[in-house]
């Protein structure tokens, strides 16, 4: 699995510079949601109760049977978003950048470009809670035709950005004067 230090494939002398994840705050906004959605039952329950519908047994166990489904949505909702929270990890190494991206439970994308073919990285921290806890998107753009990389909801996107154009820098010059 993947650590701050180690991941699959690191090269012989790669150092791991920086690990992102999304930030916090991206996986509770998807459990406040799940836990207001979760009263929706609860309401339409008491809202009923007093009425002679739920008194049937018959109307009953099809309100109960229907709560489940709906209880087991959310629940399988929550953890959908929290497994593509999780896995979806950006790694910043001292030669290259690798974007491991979870697209729905049994699906996932990984790719990884060089640091000698960034061209640009950009941050972008729009909102008033992306401001608020400094989060935001970082945009890679390199010289190849593939699309540019997009580490999303990361904490400290303009930090995150400023290190990432640094390393290029870095890398660029270190390897020039090798040539």
């Amino acid at each position: 699995m993947y650590s701050r230090r180690h991941f699959p494939n690191q090269k012989p002398n790669e150092h791991v510079i920086m690990f992102l994840r999304r930030h916090w705050i991206v996986p509770l906004k998807v459990f406040l949601v799940g836990a207001l959605l979760s009263l929706v039952p609860l309401v339409i329950y008491l809202s009923l109760a007093k009425t002679e519908l739920l008194q049937s047994e018959m109307y009953y166990a099809v309100f109960i049977l229907l709560s489940s489904a709906y209880y087991l949505f959310i629940v399988l909702f929550t953890f959908t978003n929290f497994v593509d929270y999780y896995l979806d990890v950006w790694i910043v190494t001292n030669m290259r950048i690798i974007n491991i991206e979870q697209k729905g439970l049994f699906s996932r994308v990984i790719s990884e470009k060089d640091l000698d073919i960034m061209q640009d990285v950009t941050s972008d921290v729009s909102g008033f809670l992306s401001t608020l806890l400094e989060y935001g998107d970082v945009f890679i753009q390199t010289a190849a035709e593939t699309e540019r990389f997009i580490f999303k909801e990361v904490p400290f996107a303009q930090e995150v950005s400023r290190r990432i154009s640094n390393l290029v820098s870095e890398y660029k010059k270190i390897n020039k004067t090798i040539e």
